[in-house]
């Protein structure tokens, strides 16, 4: 069972990456989005989608080295300031 955040290849053109995104529709299709981790001339490589019947499970739960990302950070010590 391929769950969101697991290294997948598909089986067909051999295209490997990290599952970003599950589709369902209406008719019980189910695919994922598959987003690799290669930089193509200094840009990420576009995600495709696949059925999920033609992927296959290269590692669970992959947790690739992510750079920090200037999210929350804890608000810098302020120096006390005399009240006259």
């Amino acid at each position: 069972m391929i769950k969101l955040g697991d290294k997948v290849r598909d089986t067909i053109t051999g295209l490997a990456g990290i599952a970003i995104a599950r589709h369902e529709y209406l008719n019980g299709c189910v695919r994922f989005s598959v987003q690799p981790v290669e930089i193509k001339d200094g840009k990420p490589v576009d995600c495709s989608a696949f059925d999920v019947e033609q992927l296959e499970l290269i590692e669970a739960d992959y947790k690739p080295q992510l750079a920090p990302t200037g999210g929350p950070q804890d608000e810098p010590p302020r120096p006390s300031i005399p009240v006259r």
